[in-house]
């Protein structure tokens, strides 16, 4: 940092190729800085370092009967060869800011993280927030690091909130509806008393297990006590009644089902392709992907957050004139909302805007925040926006 020569941050390494590509003569790798520094269950708060595998913080807090609430994903493709340990970290979690089915009830990995320590780009140490739920101290810097791809800070410590696990899971699934009564449907349970931790739409083109074949499903995940969940379900039953024909998944085939959704597994299969994510109002999730269809014919695309989270896999060769005609025609279908091109090849996200471009008044500002942690852009340059 001394010599003002750019570094490119890494631990795991499994979304090393989310973003656009970082040239840096440097790179620092964070999976030697591991481990659990304190986790105290009865207050739900865990604070690790940033090289901590995902998988062990997972496993510490299943044995305690909690979890991250948030279901951080992880997506088949986001990795670069020959970059990190391969395993997913905390670190990498916070710092892309990715968040599962989950999300519309239990909220984002912002909302859950509720301090951090970290190195600037000027190489001094600071802290923000603390290590209790109820935290009010000081402007709220764990949100503002939390997606920042590395590019303001180096974390050091990470403290997280962290929830009891559910007791009961099951899904209910509907067959047959098209995306537009699948997003009616969805809206209207998502503002019941059924309290669904999860509501998607797979179109009958998709492959997942616990899906049938050759049918689209409309999928709503109730989690609680058992009886509560009984209870919510022969409601919910009784209000999709004449929506379709109905399946119920239960235990371990409801968990692995809303792992596939997390993890975007119907659509990871063929790495020609590229894929993107595009957040809009829920009600306008079936309006968007109907104007995709009409500018991109034969795109394949999944729902999930009731309707306003949209993972789509252009019909399109995953090269730059290809890549960049998509681009301008998927932008071009958002009225509200953004879109980030999640997976594809090295030389077309150089090319792509890989994030929604920003409006010029929300660009300069960020582009100060920036210069604030990191005033000669030595952490993980270029990786959101060219040139920052």
């Amino acid at each position: 940092m001394a010599e003002g020569e750019a570094l490119e941050i890494v631990a795991g390494g499994t979304r090393s190729a989310l973003g656009r590509p970082v040239d840096a003569p440097h790179r620092l790798d964070m999976s030697g800085l591991s481990g659990v520094l304190s986790y105290e269950p009865e207050e739900l708060v865990l604070t690790v370092r940033p090289g901590t595998p995902l998988a062990e913080v997972e496993a510490l807090l299943a044995s305690r009967k909690q979890h991250l609430a948030f279901e951080p994903p992880c997506i088949d493709g986001l990795r670069e060869k020959d970059v990190g340990t391969g395993q997913g970290t905390i670190g990498g979690v916070v710092a892309t800011g990715f968040s599962g089915p989950r999300r519309p009830k239990a909220g984002a990995v912002r909302d859950h993280v509720l301090g951090i320590a970290a190195v600037s780009g000027r190489g001094e140490t600071f802290v923000g927030g603390g290590k209790v739920v109820k935290n009010v101290t000081g402007y709220d810097i764990p949100k503002l690091m939390t997606g920042s791809h590395g590019t303001l800070a180096v974390f050091t410590e990470i403290t997280l909130k962290v929830l009891p696990a559910p007791e009961e899971t099951r899904t209910l699934l509907i067959e047959g509806m098209s995306s537009s009564q699948a997003v009616r449907a969805m809206t209207e349970v998502l503002q019941t008393a059924a309290d669904a931790s999860g509501a998607c739409h797979l179109p009958q083109d998709l492959v997942l297990e616990g899906k049938p074949d050759d049918v689209s499903v409309t999928a709503f995940r109730l989690e609680g006590v058992r009886p509560s969940v009984e209870f919510r379900l022969a409601r919910l039953h009784d209000l999709l009644a004449a929506a379709g024909p109905q399946r119920m998944l239960e235990g371990e085939a409801s968990v692995a089902f809303w792992r596939g959704v997390r993890d975007v597994t119907p659509l990871s299969g063929d790495a020609n392709r590229t894929l993107w994510r595009l957040s809009v109002p829920p009600a306008q999730g079936a309006e968007v992907l109907e104007r995709i269809e009409k500018r991109i014919p034969r795109s394949r695309a999944m729902l999930d957050w009731g309707g306003g989270l949209i993972w789509l896999e252009p019909a399109a060769a995953a090269d730059v004139s290809s890549s960049l005609a998509c681009e301008e025609k998927i932008r071009g279908a958002i009225q509200e909302g953004h879109a980030m091109l999640v997976r594809a090849p090295a030389d077309v996200r150089r090319t792509v805007n890989v994030f929604h471009p920003q409006p010029p008044a929300l660009a300069a500002l960020s582009n100060r925040v920036d210069l604030q942690f990191d005033p000669k852009l030595v952490l993980n340059p270029g990786r959101m926006y060219s040139g920052i």
